[in-house]
């Protein structure tokens, strides 16, 4: 008993004495609570302002009923043309991407001086948006679905061959090695001794950006790039609210129907 509390009064005494550590944790929350005072500061949070646009938004919920279905042909047509626009920027950035991540796989790289020159390539493709890429494009090849096919292919491929190539170097190179071993070449060894372990891992993968681009897509159309976005813009110039509440209707519905087939395929792969 008596080293118990011997031992207590040392852990109490160390306590109320000066450590470096101590002084380095209240410092870390100062520069945690000093950031997050800026931040807000910077973002003009406004609790007035929410507490005022509140019954805004309340009126326009209101007007919102009943949807309108006129015109629903129209907008299922411009949800079906965001869908392809996001199967199709998928697949270009997923076939684009295989490459570019063999190149930033440290472990299978052919050519390793091109390892952080790609690497920082695709981060240059994954810090610009989709949205930006889609605007340039507008600019580019004018309006239309085809600038945002451009802009969800240019910002996924990087996005995804950063992921492609975190799963190559984290996947087991036996069977790659043994192959190669044999004196089989680099694309065979690849194809046979490395793509079966990881392309459930890459389908999965892809999936997940399909999903995400769908997503994101539904507001390229602000732009001009085409898609239900377009819609969703005129609706918000016009004011329209009952015509925007059945547009979010139907970009809800397909959105989570595609999610859900997402999901499940990805269930089946991994």
């Amino acid at each position: 008993m008596k080293s118990a509390a011997e031992a207590l009064a040392k852990l109490e005494a160390a306590q109320r004495t000066f450590s470096v550590a101590r002084v380095k944790g209240w410092l870390l929350v100062a520069i945690i609570v000093a950031f997050y005072l800026v931040a807000a500061e910077l973002a003009q949070l406004d609790l007035g302002k929410l507490a005022t646009g509140l019954p805004r938004l309340w009126d326009w919920l209101s007007r919102a009923w009943p949807p309108k279905f006129e015109e629903l042909p129209v907008f299922l047509w411009r949800t079906a043309e965001t869908v392809a626009m996001a199967a199709i920027g998928t697949t270009l950035a997923t076939l684009i991407g295989l490459p570019f991540a063999i190149l930033a796989s440290r472990n299978i790289t052919p050519f390793p001086l091109l390892y952080f020159p790609t690497r920082w390539f695709l981060n240059a493709l994954r810090g610009i948006d989709s949205f930006v890429f889609a605007l340039l494009f507008v600019a580019a090849v004018g309006l239309g679905p085809f600038a945002g096919v451009l802009g969800i292919t240019l910002h996924t491929a990087g996005t995804a061959a950063k992921f492609f190539a975190d799963q190559i170097e984290s996947a087991d190179l036996g069977p790659h090695n043994a192959i190669r071993a044999t004196g089989a070449g680099r694309l065979t060894a690849l194809t046979y001794g490395l793509l079966p372990d990881i392309l459930p891992l890459l389908l999965s993968t892809s999936l997940f950006w399909l999903e995400f681009n769908v997503r994101a897509s539904t507001v390229l159309g602000v732009v001009g790039a085409g898609g239900i976005g377009q819609e969703l813009k005129n609706s918000m110039d016009l004011l329209d609210f009952s015509r925007l509440f059945t547009i979010i209707a139907v970009i809800l519905i397909v959105v989570t129907a595609l999610d859900w087939l997402s999901g499940w395929l990805r269930k089946r792969l991994v």
